[in-house]
Parts: C-alpha cells; structure tokens; sequence
C-alpha cells in the first residue's frame, strides 16, 4: 500500500504554524568495564526534543564546475522534469523522472494497515525543497554556454538534448578559479573563463558572486556544490592550513597550497552559505574545519557515492555481516569522460584512490573475530583513461573471501555505471538534504536551549564515498546503517520510531 502523505497523530508531536515540534525517546546503550576486569552493556534513554521549520524556501544552488558533464546533466535534468519533457529513443518513448535520488524516488515504511505494509515517498516525512523549483547557476573555468556543454558530455540522448537547447544556451557559468598546480595539464585546454586577482581578491569575488546570485534570483537560501575537476591533495602545514588564524592569514599572504576547492568553500564558510564537496581531494584542511565550526556553517562531502564503491559498501558489510572474511578486494575502472582524463595524472589520482580505499574501514573493524587487530584485507585500486568509452563507465571488481575450513570464495562484478546519471540524482539529494538540515534545530532533555546539527554534516554520509564527520567522531561506511541513520532522524522530527523490522505483532 502507498500513501503519497501522511499527518503524524501522537501527543508528543505538534504541527504548529511554520513548524514541526516532536519529543523522541533516543535508546542507545554504553559499555564500561568493571573493576572485575569483565564488561557491562547498559541501556540508556535520553529524550530529545525537535524543532523543523516547515517554511521551504526558494532554493538557489550553485556548482562549482556548472558547465561539466555532472553540472549540464543535472541542470538538464531538471528542467526536464520541470516540463515534463519525453523524448524517444530507439528502445521507447521515455519521460523525465528522478530515479537514482534518494528523496524523490525512494520509500520509507510508515506502518501496515489490515496486515498490509504501508509506504510513503522519504520525501513526505518532513516538508522538502521541490526540484523542480529550484534555480541554478555557478562557476565554470570553461566559457561555454551549457547548450553546448550539454553536447560536448554526451550523456544525454540527442533528442532530448534538442528540446532542451532552448531552454539552457542562455545559461552561461562564471568565471571560475583555475590553479593548474592542483589538476592535470591536460584541463588547461578549457581554461578560457578564468577569475583573475590574488586568492584573497579570488575569495572576495566569489563571496560577491554569491550575493549577486541571490539577489538576482529573489532566492531565500543558496547552497554551493563542488562537482569540479578532482585535485591533488593539499600539503597540511603547520602555520599555513592547521588553524583557521593559520588559513586566514596564508589566503592573505596568497599562499601557494591554498586550493581553489579549498578557496570556495572559505567564501562560503565565511558567507555563511553551506558548501558541500562532491570530489576526493583535502578540501576541508583543519583550518578550514575550525572556521565553519566557529560560524556554524554546514559543510560536507568527501566525494559522490555513485557506483563502484556504493557496491563496495554494500557487499563487504553482507560480507563482514554473515561472518565471511574477505581478504583481498581489487577494483579496476576504465572511462572516458573529462573526470578520466583528469584523473590520468598520477598526483590526481592518489585522491581518488585514499577516498575508495577506505570505505571498508569501519565494516573491517567491527569484527575482531574474522580479523586481528590492525588486520586488513589487500585492497587495489586502478583507473584508467580510455576515451572511447566516454561517461559510460566499466567498474569491475573481484572479492576473495576466506569461509568454513579453509575454503575460498570469489565473487565478480562488472558494473557498467552511467557516471554522471548516477552522480546528478546524489548532486541533487546532497543539496536538498543540505538545506533541510539547516531547518532542523534539536535539544536533549538536559539542554536549556535548541541548537543546530553539527556544521560538519554527517547526515550526508549515505551520499558520500569518505564521509567527512566531526573530529572523534566515528566513521561509517557501511551503506545500510548510513541510509537508517539519516531516515530515523527524519523520522524523529516527527515523532516516529526507528524502524527496527521486528514485527513482533506478528510473531
């Protein structure tokens, strides 16, 4: 059964005018040792009060490489919704949807109704930004109009792209930040739109770029996206990223190893604007982390979680969580779009591979009987450029595994990935989650005052390849327990109960 909606009707929630205010009962548990040497497991209920603006802004959303293949196909994509656009193909006539987006194309149980599991859109849980409503813009080191963009990725189909041309040759990107040092010479090619000045003067213009955006638009709130060209990562240095005094000063001095992702994401610290980072590199150095904690500012990323590793993510927890131990896992991807091409250069790559190395961390360590401790499985990760193939991306994978007795278990997968119709839907559920976190201040029972979420948005990890968290906070990569955390908070801000799938009414 499918509810397009639903009203919660409990006394611990209230539906007031501009706002959601929910009482929710958090059961955890904690461990301590005794005195005796042994270990004691003790439950632990704390009560949290929420609070939800339901006062859904107009969202404006900024890209940082707007005219790239993830930007135009998002963009595009969108505005075909909007219309309600169809085009054919060889195989069928087909229509715009948002398939692949966690929020708008995915379901959340909400009960059962006469022994019939009940359904509802994750979107209807709290009030969300429609995109459909949302206006775009950004920053681009190409001049290109996104039209013309749109034809040079090559991912869309050309009959849609006809209709959509229109719609998106008036679109042109701003001048972007360029820093050959951080990417592969083989981008300067496309360095034609290119901000000039020192990075403080850099920073300024994107601050202002920000607010005439904004203006412009008659937008309420603007949340800013990296989807640009990976980098390498950034050299932290004592006195020149370590502290946000540190930052602040070297971006005066127009240090060297200041980033151009890093830059952005300054301008929107400092804007109060929230910046999430859709690519591998270090943008978020120390520096950096401390300011946006200082101003409350959202930040977030590291890096798409799209394809090869989201399945990694998947089948290593099975793996881990049925008691087999996987010992080697090698990952090899060819492509050729411009994310491949910039990839081909070896300082670039490394940030690719330390963001898909790690994803099996935390799964490996959650179990100390399949592995000792500092044990882990061998883990290769290779890329490689090869044009032909375009954004059609070949992820394949091999996991050998150890089971019962001293046997072996390999498992293989080829995984053709679509990469930027895989990469646009997660841009889009990054935004949207993003600026509904804003929305949502909470307190526990012994806290005077609301407060927001942390400004290092873990609520984004589901979407992330290396999420980023607060300092000691732990790291989960396991995709389940990602995408739970993130539902059951939305379903505490209105009262509703973690969805534990024991049906005991019916056992």
């Amino acid at each position: 059964m499918f509810l397009e909606g639903f009203k919660v009707e409990s006394p611990h929630v209230r539906y007031g005018t501009g706002e959601i205010e929910s009482e929710y009962q958090y059961d955890t548990t904690e461990v301590a040792p005794t005195p005796e040497g042994s270990w004691v497991v003790r439950p632990k209920s704390v009560t949290y009060n929420f609070k939800t603006s339901t006062a859904v802004p107009k969202l404006g959303v900024m890209l940082v490489g707007w005219g790239g293949n993830n930007g135009t196909t998002l963009t595009a994509g969108v505005i075909a919704n909007k219309l309600g656009i169809s085009w054919s193909t060889k195989e069928k006539v087909h229509k715009a949807n948002y398939f692949g987006s966690l929020t708008q194309a995915s379901t959340v149980r909400v009960g059962s109704y006469n022994g019939e599991e009940v359904y509802a859109p994750f979107r209807s849980l709290v009030p969300m930004v429609n995109p459909n409503d949302i206006v775009f813009g950004g920053w681009d080191i190409s001049s290109m109009n996104l039209a013309d963009a749109m034809g040079r990725a090559k991912v869309l189909d050309f009959d849609l792209q006809k209709q959509l041309r229109i719609h998106m040759e008036s679109m042109v990107p701003l001048p972007g930040i360029f820093n050959p040092d951080f990417i592969a010479a083989n981008q300067g090619s496309r360095a034609n739109n290119i901000l000039k000045g020192n990075k403080k003067e850099q920073v300024d213009h994107i601050i202002k770029d920000i607010r005439e955006f904004k203006e412009k638009n008659k937008v309420d709130k603007v949340v800013v996206l990296w989807t640009a060209n990976t980098e390498r990562y950034s050299d932290v240095v004592v006195g020149l990223n370590d502290t946000m005094d540190n930052l602040l000063a070297s971006l005066d001095k127009n240090e060297a190893e200041i980033s151009p992702s890093t830059m952005y994401a300054l301008a929107c610290v400092t804007e109060g604007v929230p910046f999430v980072n859709g690519s591998p590199q270090n943008t978020f150095v120390p520096g950096l982390i401390e300011l946006a904690i200082k101003k409350n500012s959202l930040i977030g990323g590291d890096d798409f979680k799209s394809g090869q590793t989201k399945m990694k993510s998947v089948l290593v927890d099975f793996l881990v969580g049925a008691g087999i131990k996987p010992t080697s896992i090698a990952s090899y991807n060819h492509l050729g779009n411009n994310d491949g091409m910039n990839l081909s250069a070896p300082q670039v790559f490394r940030s690719k591979e330390i963001s898909k190395s790690g994803v099996v961390d935390d799964m490996v360590a959650s179990n100390n009987i399949l592995y000792n401790p500092g044990e882990h499985p061998d883990h290769v990760i290779v890329i490689k450029y090869v044009p032909y193939v375009g954004d059609s991306k070949r992820a394949m994978d091999e996991y050998t595994s150890e089971i019962f007795m001293g046997g072996k278990n390999t498992i293989v997968l080829h995984n053709t990935c679509e990469d930027s119709l895989l990469a646009a839907p997660i841009i889009l559920d990054l935004v949207l989650l993003a600026e509904l976190s804003t929305r949502i201040q909470l307190k526990a029972q012994s806290q005077e005052k609301y407060h927001s979420f942390h400004p290092v948005a873990t609520i984004l990890s589901y979407l992330s390849k290396a999420p980023l968290v607060p300092p000691g906070t732990p790291v989960v990569n396991a995709l389940a327990k990602q995408r739970a955390m993130l539902e059951n908070i939305l379903r505490a801000c209105v009262g509703l109960a973690p969805e534990n799938n024991m049906m005991l009414e019916h056992k």
